[in-house]
């Protein structure tokens, strides 16, 4: 993994054992960190429980972009609606809907240059972050402004 001027970086992964809330939480500041460098982002509109009450407002904006896309031709009738929606990550409404449902969908990517630099899954306990170091540091300093100890994410194994 290399950071954006192909130095060094490093992969983060949640560990386990987090409650629900702060999961979340990781996963939101983790995209509000990356969201600088994305370019594209997808999500699924799919959890494996029942979506919490605050951000049923956002999964019906991502099943909405998802109607959009085939209106325009972008995506085609026979995709399944609430699978792959794509995220323009420069429009504030459509990242706050990423924001919202990454911690709670069965899968949401993020990417930079075609590269991965987030990806979220299982329903918030699952969590990947490419990130330079700079990146790491704000992250790191976000979420122990949250009261979260940076021992909630580890260096990816190789392999792993």
């Amino acid at each position: 993994m290399t950071d954006r001027d192909g130095g060094p970086g490093r992969e983060l992964v949640l560990v386990a054992g987090l409650s629900p809330a702060d999961a979340a939480l990781v996963h939101r500041e983790a995209l509000r960190v990356l969201r600088p460098g994305m370019d594209a982002a997808h999500l699924d509109a799919y959890s494996d429980g029942p979506w919490p009450a605050a951000v049923l407002p956002s999964l019906e904006s991502a099943l909405s972009l998802a109607r959009e896309a085939v209106t325009a031709g972008r995506r085609s009738r026979r995709d399944d609606p609430g699978m792959g929606i794509d995220i323009d990550v420069r429009d504030d409404a459509q990242f706050e809907v990423l924001v919202d449902l990454a911690p709670h969908t069965i899968h949401a990517e993020g990417s930079r240059q075609g590269r991965p630099v987030f990806s979220a899954g299982d329903s918030g306990t699952s969590l990947w972050t490419a990130l330079s170091p700079e990146q790491e540091a704000q992250l790191l300093n976000r979420l122990n402004a949250l009261g979260i100890p940076s021992t909630v994410l580890a260096v990816r194994r190789p392999g792993g």
